[in-house]
């Protein structure tokens, strides 16, 4: 299992790095969720991510109710293949939030 680490590059860009999975999302990760509020707008970035599943979209997802909530512009870059499966197979590569990286 891969840590997973989320690090602010710049102000309101992000990296993700390590695994997006049901072993390595827990309550910190959760926690972590404090970096959506107070600004404008967040870009993050998931080039970094070794492996995905499902938690992996549902963390996404979760960034993205609470980006809503907050009025905070969320954009991701570099979503990895088995994300976009899964996003396809659940219907949110439909969203704005993946559909300039689905072909």
């Amino acid at each position: 299992m891969s840590k997973l680490t989320l690090t602010e590059q710049s102000p309101g860009h992000f990296t993700v790095e390590g695994s997006l999975t049901f072993a390595s999302i827990d309550k910190q990760t959760l926690q972590s969720f404090k970096f959506l509020k107070g600004m404008d707008a967040i870009c993050i970035d998931l080039a970094k991510v070794k492996t995905t599943d499902s938690a992996g979209l549902a963390l996404m997802i979760e960034w993205i109710r609470l980006s809503r909530m907050g009025r905070v512009n969320l954009s991701f870059k570099n979503i990895p293949s088995q994300l976009l499966a899964l996003a396809k197979l659940s219907g949110f590569d439909e969203t704005e939030y993946f559909a300039n990286h689905t072909h």
